[in-house]
């Protein structure tokens, strides 16, 4: 009843569209469509385009700040070098009793004066040792107090960059004011054989940095550049002089907060696009503004995309009505060639002979399909059989060239040791006897007694492999020898407890193998005193989740829980326990089914699940 009034419901709500064609319906909902389609396609250009453009000129104004940093550190690193020539090769090599380094002050000024203006060393309390070009010092002029003079020595290690200012140290002949930015460095003098700290000074021409950043603003009309120091303090701003008298105002000091990359941000109402590059062992920072993004440009591909998208409507208008007659056509010949179906008629579907090869087609399956049906439960039962024997077999091959690969590489190990060759051929013989028992005849389910012995070969080689360093015990029960067992199950569990249990042991490993009969259950358990599982992997290493991220350790343990539970049933297979720094135990739950030719061959085929009473 609940049932009827649903679909009752359902046709209610589908009445009120009974006015519209299939061709109408399909054209509103195809136009509809279309439209929201354009429109985002719409935005997405337009947001493309614009993103491009930005993108365009960031990355020339980024080439631009490059090369200007570039620059700037050629002409820094000039001036090093300049300093450090000085100091190491002339300053630190005399003794200021005997000697001066005034004639090597000047050959270097001479050579570089048009990029510095004057070199001084002073001593540690301020006494002009050695200058160059100037020779005197101003009477009123403390040194000591000189920002320049207190880091030097307050940080004896580095360089010191001030920010620009009037050179007012020396006399001049004439009237003239520099501008220089001083770097100033401790050294070390020697006078009359002692050692005493003094302050070597390189003033720098601030009119070679200022004509490097006005060549750029100059050249650069949608952005300019400006020069700051770690605390924000300007170096260099096209615009000084105004931001000096307070009549234009810039973002430094929130500037000397970002790190190298691009900002978008709003200052004195204007919004922005901000990139810093920072000036290498300085601390200063490049600064460049651009407060024409795209705006140009956004508007030309506003109206461009407005443009393609009215264009496209139309088109579309008269392609959806052209395919929505095209594709109701055969839908409205189907309707009246089925129509007969409504008063159960089930022996077949009369068709129209205009009728089109979708709907002859469609007849022709209505007519069919009892007979196909039966056809098709047959071959999906015989599908899934094949199936979960495949399954089986990808599973058992999975363990295979595993163990194979660790062997040979035991026995290659072993041959290239030349005092381990009598172990070699032990090794190999045991490998033999251990195959052939890994065979039995093409066999999966195989006695027991062949897998315990199929063990007992695979340790023997391992205890040679690793000088008998652990020790290995089994003790299984006599009576369960004949019975079933899914061969290749023990192995792969003594692997693991040698790999990932006992190998890196600082003492004595120990493994033990135990078997027996409980019921109508078969119990096999490999326990070792190795490092154990963690619990977060143990909770989850035999489970989905644990199969799709095993490695290692993990793989083997899942193949043989699952070629047991594909033989046997889901009540069967491997359970761990483990506790770290205690040891694991992998035990191994298997039916009590005797090894007769009956029960290995229903077990072979996948039949045991129906022959349980044996």
């Amino acid at each position: 009843m609940k049932q009827n009034k649903h679909s009752n419901k359902s046709f209610t709500n589908l009445d009120k569209y009974h006015f519209l064609s299939i061709q109408g319906l399909m054209l509103i909902s195809f136009t509809v469509v279309s439209t929201l389609i354009i429109a985002i396609l719409g935005i997405l250009v337009y947001q493309f385009f614009y993103y491009q453009s930005n993108k365009a000129i960031t990355s020339a104004t980024q080439q631009v700040m490059y090369q200007t940093t570039n620059n700037l550190e050629d002409y820094l690193q000039q001036m090093r070098q300049l300093s450090d020539t000085l100091y190491y090769n002339d300053i630190k090599e005399i003794d200021l009793s005997i000697d001066t380094c005034e004639k090597e002050m000047s050959m270097l000024y001479e050579a570089n004066k048009d990029k510095l203006i004057s070199f001084a060393l002073f001593s540690e309390d301020g006494q002009l040792l050695a200058a160059a070009p100037n020779a005197a010092i101003k009477s009123n002029v403390k040194v000591v107090e000189q920002d320049w003079f207190t880091c030097a020595k307050k940080e004896v290690e580095n360089l010191h960059f001030s920010t620009p200012h009037v050179e007012n140290l020396f006399v001049e002949s004439s009237d003239r004011y520099n501008w220089v930015i001083s770097l100033s460095r401790c050294v070390s003098l020697t006078n009359n054989g002692k050692t005493s700290e003094g302050v070597l000074l390189v003033d720098m021409n601030y009119s070679y940095v200022q004509q490097i950043l006005d060549s750029v603003n100059s050249d650069n009309t949608n952005f300019y550049i400006y020069l700051i120091d770690g605390s924000g303090t300007i170096i260099y701003h096209p615009q000084q002089m105004l931001i000096t008298s307070g009549d234009y105002k810039e973002n430094n000091m929130k500037a000397a907060l970002y790190k190298n990359g691009v900002y978008e941000e709003d200052f004195d109402g204007r919004k922005r696009s901000v990139i810093t590059d920072t000036i290498g062992y300085t601390g200063w920072k490049l600064v460049s503004v651009s407060t024409k993004v795209v705006s140009n440009s956004s508007d030309r591909i506003r109206y461009f995309v407005i443009l393609l998208f009215s264009a496209t409507f139309l088109v579309l208008m008269f392609v959806n009505r052209y395919i929505s007659r095209f594709v109701s056509k055969p839908i409205k010949v189907l309707d009246e060639s089925i129509s007969g179906l409504s008063s159960g008629n089930k022996n077949g579907v009369e068709i129209l002979p205009s009728a089109t090869s979708e709907v002859r087609h469609l007849g022709e399956t209505i007519q069919i399909y009892e007979e196909s049906n039966e056809r098709l439960v047959h071959d999906i039962v015989k599908e899934q059989e094949e199936k979960r024997k495949s399954e089986l077999d990808a599973l058992q091959a999975q363990i295979n060239p595993h163990f194979l690969y660790n062997t040979l590489d035991s026995i290659v190990w072993m041959v290239e040791d030349g005092n381990r060759q009598k172990d070699a051929v032990f090794m190999i013989t045991e490998l033999a006897s251990l195959f052939r028992l890994s065979l039995s005849k093409g066999n999966t389910i195989i006695p027991i007694a062949d897998e315990i012995k199929h063990g007992k070969n695979y340790m023997n080689i391992q205890s040679v492999r690793f000088k008998n360093k652990f020790q290995v015990k089994f003790e299984v029960d006599e009576e369960i020898m004949t019975y079933c067992t899914v061969k290749l199950v023990i192995q792969p569990i003594l692997e693991n407890a040698i790999y990932y249990g006992v190998k890196n042991m600082d003492e004595d490993g120990v493994i033990c193998v135990h078997g027996w009969k409980k019921d109508e259950n078969i119990y096999l358990t490999v326990e070792d005193n190795g490092f154990g599982i963690p619990q977060e992997y143990l909770e989850n290493i035999l489970s989905d989740e644990g199969h799709k991220k095993a490695h290692g350790s993990g793989v083997g343990l899942i193949n043989v829980h699952k070629r047991i539970q594909l033989r046997f049933g889901a009540k069967y297979g491997i359970r761990i326990e483990s506790e770290l720094d205690e040891g694991t135990r992998v035990t191994i739950h298997l039916p009590a089914i005797p090894y007769t030719p009956e029960n290995q061959k229903a077990l072979e085929n996948g039949d045991w699940s129906e022959k349980e009473s044996i």
